[in-house]
């Protein structure tokens, strides 16, 4: 490749990547998103004012949790990637936040009904073991990343997702929460449009989310990479569906 503007765009693109922060191509505008009509956080805040005992289910690095204070006496975080958890424990213990490290869905390090509320952001969960440790009235918030998610992407590297992975969504959610005893209050699914102003961003963000393509190899797969730097030029941007869904439910 001699665009030495499309190297330029690449070259920048290898910037670390820590927690759950895309603030190096969001806080440029290289990388937007469309509104969702509702707000996790808006969400949640009321919610936690009300908790005697709180977990935040996948906290990343922190990044939202910390901004949601004031806390109960009670909170815990889980973490299943283990580079965010130096990152989450710097930022939260100092709050009082105990974050513990979780591997495994299907058996959380929890007592049976110690939280009133769990709050879950695009995290996996288990529903069955989510009622385990949630108390009776207790309240679940989650807001899902669904399987159909900038299948635009997938398709521009010739790379289909697995159906159970395209069957992730918010029917699919509402039948297992309500399997397991929870009443659901409230429930949207929305897909908003996600857009790329350079390929540099692009690959920023496929850097920081490996599991979308799976083996994916920049410099084996240059030439994608190279034609969706070919549409921005010509387009002005590279755009993706993004799958999202929310659920409120009470134990």
């Amino acid at each position: 490749m001699n665009d030495e503007k499309f190297i330029a765009f690449l070259r920048g693109a290898n910037q670390t990547f820590q927690g759950w922060d895309f603030s190096w191509i969001t806080g440029t505008g290289r990388m937007s998103s469309e509104l969702l009509s509702w707000s996790y956080g808006s969400m949640a805040i009321p919610l936690i004012q009300k908790s005697k005992a709180l977990l935040d289910m996948g906290t990343g690095g922190g990044e939202l949790l910390s901004k949601l204070r004031p806390f109960p006496r009670t909170v815990v975080a889980t973490e299943g990637y283990s580079p965010n958890l130096p990152i989450a424990r710097e930022r939260l213990e100092p709050l009082g936040v105990k974050v513990v490290e979780v591997d495994n869905d299907e058996c959380l390090p929890f007592l049976d009904a110690q939280f009133d509320l769990i709050l879950n952001k695009h995290e996996s969960f288990v529903p069955h073991e989510v009622r385990r440790i949630i108390s009776d009235r207790g309240v679940f918030l989650t807001q899902q990343v669904g399987g159909l998610d900038c299948m635009q992407i997938n398709e521009a590297f010739g790379v289909s997702l697995e159906q159970n992975a395209k069957e992730w969504n918010l029917e699919k959610t509402i039948q297992q929460l309500e399997g397991n005893r929870f009443q659901v209050v409230e429930a949207k699914e929305e897909f908003p449009v996600q857009r790329f102003y350079d390929v540099g961003a692009f690959a920023y963000y496929l850097r920081a989310i490996p599991w979308q393509v799976p083996g994916l190899n920049m410099e084996e797969q240059i030439e994608v990479f190279y034609r969706i730097h070919q549409m921005i030029e010509t387009k002005g941007f590279f755009d993706c569906e993004q799958h999202r869904f929310v659920i409120l439910a009470k134990a």
